[in-house]
């Protein structure tokens, strides 16, 4: 069986992030990127479901300017097979990218294509299930758990709700989106990173794969949140007390 993955290139979780002057925007240049966290738990779940025998290859995709090529070779390094890259310089939304996931999906007929459950840039959290309606495939969003029958072909996922853990089975070929206590993705060695320059990207366009780039989403306004108020030392508790119903109403 083979798994893809899906990963973007986004600007790392410890960067602090600028709202570009025009705030059409984050500021991109001159910023550090890197996978987004929960793709990097993705591929850690599909190269673990590989080395226990279930899958006989993982492939990698990425969508975006030529740097995502960087993001594939880390996932590369990580002990991906092969990578596909699908060039655009055109901003990509997640109906966008759905489409792209569900033409390549064809080409490649996977038997497990896994997301992040949402990317950190836009928190979107919508490409995984919409290419699971566009395939007509089962999902399972959120996964904190995955186990696979290869001979029964089915998938069991254990997804967070409010309420606690919800079980699923899901019959293959189907989508899974992981949730951070899936696991802990591993580091890339250096001999692997060496290895990774040689595996193959294959490189795409959306007009290879007959998909229409359009914006079906338009970006108003970006703005920083409010900062916050400093706080004050109270004397006393009945002090607190004045200020919690009189200035923050709380009470």
């Amino acid at each position: 069986m083979k798994i893809m993955v899906a990963i973007k290139r986004v600007v790392d979780y410890a960067v602090k992030i600028r709202v570009k002057t025009d705030k059409s925007g984050v500021e991109t240049q001159n910023v550090k990127m890197s996978m987004n966290p929960f793709c990097e738990i993705a591929l850690e779940e599909a190269l673990r479901i590989k080395q226990s025998g279930l899958a006989s290859e993982v492939v990698a995709v990425s969508m975006g300017s030529t740097q995502c090529v960087d993001t594939l070779r880390t996932g590369l390094a990580m002990g991906a097979d092969r990578g596909i890259h699908v060039e655009s310089t055109a901003a990509l939304y997640p109906l966008t990218v759905a489409k792209l996931l569900k033409a390549l999906v064809e080409v490649e007929k996977p038997g497990l294509l896994i997301l992040g459950k949402q990317a950190i840039d836009d928190d979107c959290n919508q490409t995984g299930q919409m290419v699971a309606g566009l395939l007509g495939w089962p999902q399972g969003t959120f996964a904190s758990k995955v186990l696979l029958d290869k001979e029964k072909q089915v998938a069991t996922v254990d997804r967070e709700v409010d309420g606690g853990l919800e079980t699923l089975c899901l019959n293959l070929p189907a989508v899974i989106t992981t949730d951070l206590r899936l696991n802990q993705p591993r580091y890339a060695t250096l001999p692997n990173i060496m290895k990774a320059k040689s595996k193959v990207v294959k490189k795409y366009t959306p007009q290879d794969l007959n998909v229409e780039v359009k914006s079906d989403l338009e970006v108003v306004e970006v703005t920083e949140p409010p900062k916050r108020k400093a706080g004050v030392v109270v004397s006393s508790v009945d002090e607190l007390i004045d200020k919690l119903q009189n200035e923050a109403r709380v009470i």
